[in-house]
């Protein structure tokens, strides 16, 4: 099989697998997920000959590399239109969530926002791109036994954020705080 045979199946083959990956990190910002895309496979184009076996775990690399590039380019842009005085809040387009607005589970959520980019990566490769750990040295960059390690600590820091972020109280007693919004756990939540 050639070179261009090969890359013709990986496109075909994780096309999906790439965008998603690439969606699920650009949160809210869809218009750059095509372009993202493209660039991802624009580099495995130039690089075909270096294409693995199994290229997923690779292209999820490069899809890291080029998603860097493009929140730099993002900040770039959003600090020229703030220079302009151009920013959304200025016409009118600030949108502000409503008080009910929290997604079940959101807790989670919260947690994973308070850790490293590089733990929430490799919890984000783990969890959403469901990679075992040697594609996850792979997709970092890295060896097995330093993704071990990497998913070791991170997962250990998500468990303390979790811990630290769920408030909870039993039925029928007041908290010290009544302003304190209460979080259900995941058993409380059916998750558990």
């Amino acid at each position: 099989m050639s070179n261009d045979e090969i890359f013709a199946a990986a496109y075909r083959e994780h096309y999906w697998a790439v965008s998603r990956y690439v969606a699920r990190r650009l949160d809210g910002r869809t218009s750059e997920v095509e372009e993202v895309v493209a660039e991802v496979f624009t580099v495995a184009w130039r690089r075909r000959s270096d294409l693995p076996a199994s290229p997923l775990p690779w292209l999820y690399g490069v899809a890291r590399n080029c998603l860097s590039n493009a929140v730099r380019g993002y900040g770039r842009r959003r600090r020229l239109m703030n220079r302009l005085g151009n920013d959304e809040t200025a016409h009118g387009r600030h949108i502000v969530d409503s008080p009910g607005s929290e997604r079940p589970a959101e807790w989670v959520h919260d947690a994973l926002a308070r850790l490293s980019p590089a733990d929430q990566e490799v919890l984000r490769l783990t969890a959403w791109e469901e990679l075992g750990v040697d594609e996850i040295a792979v997709a970092l960059g890295c060896g097995s036994r330093a993704a071990v390690m990497r998913l070791h600590r991170a997962r250990r820091r998500l468990r303390t954020e979790i811990d630290r972020l769920r408030i909870t109280v039993a039925p029928g007693a007041v908290a010290a705080d009544p302003g304190t919004p209460r979080r259900d756990t995941p058993k409380e939540q059916g998750h558990g």
